[in-house]
């Protein structure tokens, strides 16, 4: 498996023998208490995947594609495909977490240790869902370990995507404050306790929660088989509304039409398996649906700042895309 970071090798070997790319994005948790880390894989075997992880810290996994199940005593609990894990791996508890074999494996990690959390949220624990705000705190968890699993809604998937393809360097100070922001709206959206008495919802605000809710279905629709896609008008059906009252509403809230998403993911996905160099161009265009080459090269150079033919090599993908940039 290829790495782009020397601390990749010292996570217990556990990626030693995987073929597919890991890749540390930001951060050093032995140096700085946090880390994200991108991993995308195939294992032909069951992979012990909880030998990576740190103890006492929270771990965050961002799951896109492929499935995990982590098991703490007699308690399993299954990462399906587009969900958010959280989870705290308590020390000298048994906390196994395995990938399933068979699989491609595709998932962004976030891993931070108790003086990180406490530096950014210590003021607000008494918000914090309960196992967390006890991590904090120093305190024994009530069960072995915690872990919660919930689907990846559309906002937790845009910082997902963001973070694998961020736009700034996460070893300059710029690239640091958008680094950091992106874990904060990640703890933002998955760790404060809910209001213990919602507000009876108004009639705007059912509207707005249905349209987000059709979106999220939608994208969940569309990155299932990107190489044939339903129409518009399929779409709309399925999540119960007129195709021009979805199609503007998702122009609305993600600033993109429905094509031009597709486009999004397509060139993201083709961008996956071409960095971890299971397909030439070819395989990767037919994968996500594309049936002229030509169309999918022009549709990645725009995308990318590079032709997908330099992608697979990091030398040559850097340099195409810094000579594009001069222009």
């Amino acid at each position: 498996m290829s790495a782009k970071s020397p601390s990749f090798t010292a996570e217990n070997g556990v990626w030693r023998n995987i073929q597919g790319e890991w890749r540390q994005l930001f951060g050093s948790f032995s140096r700085e208490g946090v880390s994200v880390e991108f991993h995308q894989f195939r294992s032909e075997k069951e992979l012990d995947w909880s030998r990576s992880f740190h103890l006492d810290s929270l771990e965050m996994c961002l799951n896109l594609q492929g499935s995990g199940v982590l098991r703490t005593g007699k308690d399993e609990t299954v990462i399906g495909v587009r969900s958010v894990a959280c989870y705290l791996p308590a020390a000298g508890e048994k906390f196994v977490a395995t990938r399933q074999p068979g699989e491609h494996h595709h998932f962004v990690t976030v891993e931070m240790s108790r003086e990180f959390l406490k530096s950014r949220l210590g003021s607000m624990s008494a918000a914090l869902v309960k196992p967390v705000r006890t991590f904090l705190e120093g305190k024994p968890l009530d069960a072995p370990a915690y872990a919660a699993v919930q689907p990846m809604n559309m906002a937790v998937q845009t910082i997902a995507r963001a973070l694998v393809e961020p736009p700034l360097g996460g070893a300059t100070p710029a690239g640091r404050v958008w680094y950091e922001s992106k874990i904060l709206e990640l703890l933002a959206l998955l760790v404060f306790a809910p209001e213990e008495k919602p507000r009876e919802e108004l009639f705007c605000d059912r509207q707005k929660r249905l349209n987000r809710e059709r979106i999220e279905q939608v994208c969940a629709v569309l990155a299932r088989d990107l190489a044939n896609p339903p129409t518009l008008e399929m779409l709309a059906t399925q999540v119960g509304c007129g195709a021009f009252h979805l199609s503007r509403t998702f122009s609305q809230h993600t600033g993109r039409t429905v094509p031009q998403y597709l486009r999004q993911l397509r060139l993201e996905r083709a961008a996956q398996l071409l960095r971890g160099g299971r397909c030439n161009v070819t395989e990767a265009a037919v994968e996500v649906g594309y049936s002229s080459l030509s169309h999918f090269s022009k549709a990645f150079w725009e995308a990318y700042g590079c032709c997908p033919g330099l992608y697979s090599n990091p030398k040559l993908r850097a340099a195409a895309q810094k000579a594009t940039a001069r222009r």
